[in-house]
């Protein structure tokens, strides 16, 4: 299984268009060979290197369609269920790190199962629901540091 975006490659800069410097929206992403016994789809952006919690989570996103091969710019899955981040918010929340250069990490999970949680979920319960769960994972990592004025 493999996750992609045309905005970015692997370790690679994320453009300020999808951190809040600029529209604060998500990137386009793509997925590739899916297993084809997948139930359903997961996705959690995390930021490792995040001052005080660790990881501070950006997206959560479940029950997405095993079928599905992307997510657009700015966009959300039809019927995908999106969770509560860090910032407390049922949204993607971009990039956005206080100080130096920090790693994102778009972990992409293929589950047997569809997670039977509400929106709104944290990342921490749906890390925990997919727990025994998940027959394999792929991760794009994009790297941002904010321009200082």
């Amino acid at each position: 299984m493999k996750i992609t975006s045309t905005a970015f490659e692997h370790n690679e800069n994320i453009p300020e268009l999808y951190t809040c410097d600029g529209k604060d929206r998500n990137p386009p992403l793509q997925f590739e060979d899916v297993p084809n016994n997948a139930a359903s789809l997961a996705l959690i952006v995390s930021d490792p290197d995040a001052v005080g919690k660790k990881p501070f989570y950006h997206w959560v996103v479940f029950n997405i369609d095993p079928r599905t091969d992307h997510i657009e710019e700015d966009s959300l899955p039809a019927a995908a269920i999106e969770g509560r981040n860090d910032f407390r918010k049922v949204e993607y929340g971009g990039p956005c790190p206080p100080s130096g250069t920090h790693h994102y990490i778009f972990t992409l999970s293929a589950l047997d199962s569809h997670l039977h949680l509400e929106k709104g979920a944290t990342a921490e319960e749906v890390i925990k629901a997919i727990k025994g769960h998940t027959i394999e994972t792929a991760e794009l990592v994009g790297v941002y540091s904010r321009k200082r004025m």
